[in-house]
């Protein structure tokens, strides 16, 4: 297939078939590292969604994004999705530059992912076909100068975050919000021990942005090395045939979606009066 023409389809087998797992922690690092950025935190801040709903927003995200990749942008449920999308971004004021960061982080940080831990290396057709499907996905929530080329959008992403990566107070709540919601996933795990395994996934300049404790250097090579040898055990596996993107029975907000939900169900509701949906974050 080609990875221009095709690119929903090579994009889809890639993160519903060959590296389900891969593609959801890298998304939801992804997303984590977002709120490096203090314009970008200050906002979600303000809502108060991530200290009242971090499931619900996570899910949230996870859902509507899984349903564009697993359907299309062009599909019945993929205009839905990005419907709700559009919505809730459109309340606020958001600067062109943070959305083009966020974008990057959906096409970049997977792959480098996926070239770190995954069971193979992702192809040169993989690669681009992310590009391109997430650049179409860009356009239509109307985000403006996406670079064409996947160089010069890689060189944004590093760019940006070399400038933008720095310690917020407001860094600070929505990353702890965000660390306290993945550590509730492992009820039967010590918190402190959750906490520290949290904090060793994330690069030295996430948790100078944050605020957090630099790990053990332990940890910094317990964590790779657990990682690559859960690549090297999968790669023994039998292939997968059934997509696990919209498919994933994991949330905890949406029992058994997509059965009986749409995507337009999914979304934050409509923020606090005392909030000015044209607020600017600074």
């Amino acid at each position: 297939m080609d990875p221009v023409v095709d690119h929903h389809a090579v994009y889809r087998i890639s993160a519903g078939l060959e590296f389900p797992w891969d593609y959801q922690r890298a998304l939801e690092l992804a997303l984590f590292k977002t709120y490096c950025v203090p314009s970008v935190s200050a906002l979600l801040d303000a809502t108060g969604e991530f200290a009242n709903r971090p499931q619900r927003r996570y899910d949230d995200t996870a859902l509507l994004m899984a349903e564009l990749a697993e359907h299309g942008y062009d599909s019945e449920r993929g205009k839905a999705a990005l419907r709700v999308v559009n919505r809730m971004h459109g309340r606020y004021a958001i600067d062109n530059a943070d959305m083009l960061y966020v974008l990057t982080t959906f096409i970049y940080d997977p792959i480098d992912w996926i070239d770190a831990y995954g069971w193979r290396p992702l192809s040169e057709a993989e690669r681009l076909a992310a590009f391109h499907f997430y650049r179409a996905v860009g356009v239509r929530m109307g985000i403006k100068d996406i670079p064409e080329d996947t160089s010069a959008f890689r060189r944004f992403k590093d760019d940006y975050e070399r400038e933008h990566f720095v310690f917020s107070e407001t860094n600070q709540r929505v990353g702890q919000h965000t660390r306290e919601l993945l550590v509730s996933w492992y009820p039967w795990l010590p918190k402190p021990l959750t906490r520290l395994a949290v904090h060793g996934l994330l690069t030295d300049r996430m948790l100078t942005a944050f605020g957090f404790p630099t790990p053990p250097r332990w940890l910094r090579r317990l964590e790779p090395a657990a990682l690559r040898a859960r690549g090297r055990l999968v790669r023994l596996l039998p292939p997968r045939e059934v997509s696990r993107l919209a498919n994933d029975a994991g949330n905890r907000t949406y029992p058994g979606y997509p059965d009986g939900y749409h995507p337009s169900d999914l979304g934050a509701p409509e923020p606090h009066p005392a909030l000015d949906p044209h607020w600017k974050a600074r």
